[in-house]
């Protein structure tokens, strides 16, 4: 009985220790399920998080964002995969500011451990990230990283990125957990970045198009075309996200390309500069028709690049391959990741649909021009046909009154009416032929240069001399004669000037019997015979000579100098 007493107590305590056992190993997994619950509720409002934007930039952000909270990392970046999946073409960050960022430099392309996951796409965790053979350790004023967990993101079965993170809080390591919560967080964080891939492209094509269709208007509308490129370029570069964006078109110089239009960093500087056609990036895209990628340093003119603080850089051909009319230009700051492949495509797009605008809008200035053109072919028929017809009729005239009468002064008169109505039929052939010259404003003709020539020597001689044309001087006069021609006029119009006191002078400009005629009279003082070659005046018998032409000095009837210098006009 007593034994029975005694040993009741001593088996009691067996029950007891197993109920305390079972109790904290109930109490520990119920907390595992709790942590469990909490960290799933958390995935779940990260899933969430990222599947509720739909600008690529701001899904990009909340991502990292997301996977830096839900496994308690001090530091996280997602790296885009450029198209030739070898380097990274983008590179968000969380955790460093902008200070920091600035200090370290250059944004990664790839190399090194952030290759890695790029050459193998599978979850990697480390616990030291200098001990993995592929670190190449950290730029200068980089922060000390140690623990380290990267995870792919897949689009529709194509790695489309990375996601990075660093430094778990508490100086502890990223567990299994944590790969599992990345790795599911990543999938979801692929269907979002598609779909916000699918919205931005369509964003950025609506854009394009408003953007060329308000190009094509202008360009049709005969706005200067340099003004619509002006808007164009400064469009693209917000669309870009450039700091810079130009358009080079051949210019005057043969075999170079000059900047016309630009928008962003360094505009000013840039306008106007030119590259050669051969041995330049801008020049094999404009040869080749094949758009180019800049990275930094690679550019032609390193020096003014550097100085504006540009770096990586798009060359879009104006035009297909065989009709290219240009290059646009588009360029990032210094330090930054190249353009992404939609950016390169969006360039390439605009390239092509500037080039048609541009082609369009030529066709448009040639109908102009040729409706131009033809409108001055009616006017001088008619001005041949019906003016100049009843003016020689009306001469006829008067010269059959001369027969009819013995008065001296009538006689007079009537020649006098005559001799104008020729001086008038002759004004009349030199309107036809300065309406029948077709010449472009980069190409004017003889008539053009004389004018010019005429009207800079008004400061000179104190008054515009008079100006008349005889002939189609545009279209029979070669350009070596029209050079020398130039000279003549400067030259004798200047000696009025200096030595006539003139008070009128007039320029005759006459193409007759094979021959081109330049006639300058004045009503100055005159000149002797003899002052030819004192005059500087010998060097126009010199370059008649060498036309094979003849060059004369003579008084004007009433006073002044009449200078005639005749060449013979090319077959």
């Amino acid at each position: 009985m007593a034994d029975r007493d005694m040993g009741e107590p001593r088996n009691s305590l067996l029950p007891q220790l197993r109920m305390d056992e079972l109790l904290d190993e109930l109490i520990s997994r119920v907390t595992q399920i709790r942590a469990t619950r909490d960290r799933v509720q958390q995935l779940l409002q990260g899933v969430l998080a990222v599947s509720g934007g739909l600008e690529l930039d701001q899904v990009l952000s909340t991502i990292i964002a997301t996977a830096t909270e839900l496994v308690d990392a001090r530091y996280g970046a997602l790296g885009v995969i450029d198209s030739a999946g070898e380097h990274l073409e983008r590179f968000v960050t969380v955790g460093l500011s902008q200070q920091e960022i600035d200090a370290i430099g250059p944004y990664p392309t790839g190399m090194g451990l952030l290759g890695q996951l790029i050459r193998h796409p599978v979850p990697l965790r480390l616990a030291d990230i200098a001990a993995h053979e592929s670190s190449f350790g950290f730029p200068d004023n980089h922060p000390p990283m140690r623990t380290f967990l990267g995870v792919p993101i897949r689009v529709r079965d194509k790695v489309y990125g990375n996601l990075y993170l660093t430094e778990k809080r508490g100086g502890s390591q990223f567990d299994a957990d944590d790969e599992t919560l990345l790795t599911a967080l990543a999938a979801a964080a692929g269907v979002a970045i598609d779909n916000a891939r699918l919205y931005d492209e369509a964003q950025q094509r609506q854009r394009r198009m408003e953007a060329t269709a308000e190009l094509t208007r202008a360009l049709l509308s005969g706005v200067d075309s340099r003004d619509v490129l002006a808007v164009l370029v400064e469009r693209v570069r917000d669309m870009a996200g450039a700091e810079l964006v130009m358009v080079s078109l051949p210019g005057s110089a043969a075999g170079r390309l000059t900047v016309q239009v630009a928008a962003g960093t360094g505009e000013k500087r840039v306008l106007g500069e030119s590259a050669p056609v051969a041995g330049s990036e801008v020049g094999a895209v404009f040869t080749d028709g094949i758009g180019h990628a800049i990275v930094d340093g690679e550019w032609d003119d390193g020096p003014l690049w550097k100085e504006l603080g540009l770096g990586p850089a798009y060359i879009a051909p104006l035009g297909a391959a065989g009709k290219v009319r240009g290059a646009l230009v588009a360029a990032k700051r210094f330090g930054a990741l190249p353009f992404d492949a939609g950016v390169v495509r969006m360039l390439t797009e605009v390239g092509l649909q500037v080039a048609v605008a541009l082609e369009l809008a030529d066709h448009r200035s040639d109908a102009d021009l040729l409706a131009l053109y033809a409108d001055r072919d009616r006017i001088g028929r008619d001005l041949h046909d019906l003016a100049i017809q009843r003016l020689f009729a009306t001469g006829m005239t008067l010269q059959s009154v001369l027969k009819i009468t013995e008065k001296q002064a009538v006689r007079d008169r009537v020649n006098r009416a005559v001799s104008e109505l020729d001086d008038t039929i002759k004004v009349i052939r030199s309107t036809i032929f300065a309406l029948s010259e077709h010449g472009g404003p980069d190409e004017p003709g003889l008539r053009a240069q004389v004018l010019q020539v005429c009207q800079e020597s008004s400061p000179v001689l104190g008054f515009t001399p008079a100006v008349r044309f005889t002939g189609p001087v545009d279209f029979e006069v070669s350009d070596g004669a029209v050079e020398h021609a130039l000279a003549v006029t400067r030259e004798a119009l200047s000696n009025v000037g200096r030595h006539a006191h003139a008070s009128k002078a007039e320029v005759d400009v006459e193409t007759a019997d094979g021959s081109l005629v330049l006639r300058i009279a004045d009503d100055g003082v005159g000149m002797p015979a003899d002052a030819v070659r004192r005059s500087g005046l010998g060097n126009l018998a010199d370059r008649a000579a060498a036309l094979g032409g003849e060059f004369s000095v003579e008084p004007a009837e009433g006073g002044g100098t009449v200078l005639t210098w005749r060449v013979p006009l090319e077959d």
